[in-house]
């Protein structure tokens, strides 16, 4: 402490303010000017007292007016006195005059100071739970029916002991999907040991029935590792291996088993492309709701036909991907850098933006801004944008990439910084392209944006329901895209 510095209590300092809130109020201020002016004028009547011919100027708050036993000047007899203290323990001045049998009463009126009471606290009211992180509970879910029915299933098997070729007739059991079989024996600890008991099982499914009360909250407990609430992408490595093994429509791949992580690995990534919406690498309960992977789960046991599967697990979807991405890894290190990427469909993609995807606004880890090189999965990313514009998580990929700054909007200068190349290079080809300022009129009419100024954010790049994004800038410039430029038309 400095020297010098006194320290001082906290409590004299908050009787300090209540002392200083009181003072200010207005009704303090003028009893205090009416004492300091009987101190002053000890002959003085009262404040509002005084013959009736002289009456007191009223107050704003009224009370009963206090005058002398006897008459008034109307010759009306007056109540019974009433005395007043002054505050903080000081005591009113003597009066001087003749004696009477009892104090004056006032003809007027007199502030008291009253304190208020408190409104009664208003009645408790019970508002219902509205937020269920795991699922809105069940009241009709019989958890002894369930359990009584996996134990009779466990008691067929040798034992009672459940391999994971048994875990089919388990999740039947459970009421879950077939392929929900390689979670449940994971989420039980038979990865470990080779099988499950049906005391472990039992308890583990016991406890996802307390506490999970939706398939996406099950789903994701059953993955999950400890003490986490979401999934990252290893976590859906034993799910999908088990698919590969099992699934009719990937039989042929059981011999190929340099494929089964090529597959696993783009299948996770599209995953992960439809589902994380948040670009977090961590899929939520809330998340896998809102998507409709568990339902496309739940078909792999309807569908033998993989390729029918469209969204996820398509395996012709997988040979397409692996196939161009095998074209521009000339060393076959499973790793492309910018001048590799660059040959894709015939140097369609701008230098700029080839050189925004490298730059990490768009992949993850710090391998690309090290080495310079993307992953085949930041390959699938990448293609998948490239091909499909409408969708918003294609929209959000090259929204980044065009995001010089990070702010969350597009300026004219970003546009105008991207455009540049995509001119010179009509030039080049003997087209003669749009001026930028052209451009950007017929791009605003096309978008609409909803706030006006010289940035366009995310939302206005895309108009749900609209399914026209803003294609001009984003679209590779081939040759064949080229010959549809020309003075005033825009490609869309």
């Amino acid at each position: 402490m400095p020297p010098g510095k006194v320290l001082q209590p906290v409590l004299k300092m908050k009787v300090d303010e209540l002392f200083l809130c009181w003072l200010s109020e207005s009704s303090t201020q003028a009893m205090l000017q009416d004492c300091l002016q009987r101190i002053k004028m000890p002959g003085r009547p009262e404040r509002g007292g005084g013959d009736a011919g002289q009456p007191g100027p009223p107050l704003a708050a009224p009370a009963p007016a206090c005058k002398p036993r006897g008459f008034d000047g109307l010759g009306v007899p007056s109540p019974a006195p009433a005395s007043t203290a002054l505050p903080l323990g000081a005591t009113s001045s003597a009066r001087s005059g003749p004696p009477v049998r009892g104090p004056r009463r006032s003809a007027g009126t007199r502030v008291v100071q009253t304190k208020e009471q408190p409104p009664p606290p208003a009645p408790s009211q019970s508002v219902p739970a509205f937020y269920f992180p795991r699922g809105r509970p069940q009241d009709s879910v019989n958890v002894d029916a369930v359990i009584a029915k996996i134990e009779r299933t466990f008691a067929q098997f040798p034992h009672e002991r459940a391999t994971l070729d048994d875990m089919g007739r388990v999740a039947k059991a459970c009421g879950c999907p077939l392929y929900w079989k390689g979670p449940l024996f994971c989420g039980a600890g038979g990865e470990r040991t080779g099988s499950v008991s049906v005391h472990k099982f039992v308890a583990m499914w016991r406890k996802v029935l307390q506490n999970c009360h939706d398939d996406a909250a099950k789903f994701v407990h059953l993955l999950m590792n400890p003490g986490c609430n979401y999934l990252v992408q290893e976590d859906f490595v034993p799910f999908l291996q088990d698919v590969v093994n099992t699934h009719p429509g990937l039989a042929f791949l059981k011999e190929a088993s340099e494929f089964h992580s090529r597959y696993i690995t783009t299948v996770i990534q599209r995953i992960f492309y439809t589902v994380n919406r948040s670009w977090s690498g961590r899929i939520t309960c809330a998340e896998l709701r809102r998507s409709t992977f568990l339902q496309n789960v739940a078909l792999l046991e309807e569908e033998a036909d993989i390729n029918q599967l469209t969204e996820y697990f398509s395996y012709e979807h997988f040979y397409v991907i692996y196939c161009k991405f095998w074209e521009l890894d000339t060393d076959h290190d499973l790793l492309i850098d910018a001048q590799d990427l660059a040959r894709h469909n015939d140097h369609a993609i701008s230098t700029k933006m080839i050189e925004r995807i490298f730059s990490g606004a768009v992949t993850r880890g710090k391998k690309v801004q090290k080495e310079g090189k993307i992953s085949y999965a930041d390959f699938v990313w990448f293609l998948i944008s490239e091909e499909d514009k409408k969708t918003p998580t294609s929209i959000e990929y090259w929204f980044r990439c065009m995001d010089l700054d990070g702010d969350g909007a597009l300026s004219m200068y970003e546009l105008e910084y991207f455009y540049e190349e995509q001119c010179r290079r009509l030039d080049s080809m003997a087209i003669e392209a749009l001026p930028f300022e052209d451009c950007l009129c017929q791009m605003l009419d096309l978008v609409k944006p909803q706030n006006e100024g010289p940035v366009l954010p995310l939302g206005g790049v895309w108009l749900p329901g609209s399914r026209r994004p803003t294609k001009h800038i984003l679209t590779p410039l081939t040759r064949e895209g080229a010959s549809k430029w020309g003075p005033g038309r825009l490609p869309v």
